[in-house]
């Protein structure tokens, strides 16, 4: 993991009970907390797509807590 404060973008489409659980909202939330920008929305599919950008360690932290996503989320 680079810690010397690169940029990167990262385009994640996320399956699964992602849709009527907030789950858009708790990304949010946890992008506010990182620093990081970028959009969510949901999908026709019932998927949720998501484009973040920020410092690296921080979209991979990102990344890794979209795998968890939150309690409400399977």
């Amino acid at each position: 993991m680079n810690k010397d404060g690169k940029k990167v973008r990262a385009h994640l489409l996320i399956s699964g009970r992602v849709q009527g659980v907030a789950f858009r909202y708790y990304t949010i939330d946890m992008a506010q907390s990182l620093g990081i920008k970028g959009w969510v929305r949901n999908c026709w599919d019932g998927n949720v797509e998501i484009v973040m950008e920020g410092e690296e360690e921080k979209v991979e932290q990102l990344i890794n807590w979209c795998y968890r996503g939150p309690g409400s989320a399977i």
